[in-house]
């Protein structure tokens, strides 16, 4: 699942490092990164340097989602196995982006390879539980809320909860 994913209106390719300057504006946005495992970015620099750490290497599959239109990243899908058939998924999509249904349309292609292409028989995401909009996107995406996890992640905003929302094959072939 290294290639390039379409849907209709956008395309979902490799992230690239050269993607840092226009991730930035996700990564630097202090009200964005605010549920994300770490602060927001200082400049672009400090981005190019976190996908220098990342892109092509450890267990994470990253995709930078773009416009159908036009390659500039504008968010990105990340996929992870965590043992064969389970795997965890992150998004995250420049605030600029919101209202589109983009990040439904991301996310909603990667499951599609998940399931569908690769066999995955559980896919399942972790969020802030105070996170609304990442929280409303995996509920109308059709994941079950699994769990909730009493201070379970240290932060850059201090120990967080944490929702365990999963969604399994047999539940993403109805759709």
């Amino acid at each position: 699942m290294n290639g390039t994913l379409a849907s209709a209106r956008l395309m979902l390719r490799p992230q690239r490092i050269d993607d840092a300057e226009a991730l930035h504006a996700a990564y630097g946005d202090v009200d964005l990164m605010r549920y994300w495992s770490h602060a927001p970015h200082a400049d672009v620099a400090e981005t190019r340097a976190y996908l220098s750490e990342r892109v092509g290497k450890g267990d994470w599959r990253t995709w930078s989602v773009t416009l159908a239109s036009d390659d500039t990243a504008v968010g990105l899908v990340a996929a992870g196995t965590k043992r064969p058939g389970v795997i965890e998924i992150g998004y995250l999509l420049a605030r600029a982006y919101w209202g589109h249904g983009y990040a439904r349309e991301a996310v909603s292609r990667v499951l599609d390879q998940l399931f569908r292409e690769e066999g995955a028989r559980r896919v399942f995401a972790d969020t802030d539980p105070e996170n609304d909009g990442s929280n409303r996107l995996l509920k109308a995406l059709g994941f079950t809320l699994e769990g909730h996890l009493r201070a379970d992640w240290e932060t850059h905003i201090g120990v967080r909860d944490t929702h365990l929302w999963g969604l399994l094959a047999s539940e993403w072939s109805t759709r």
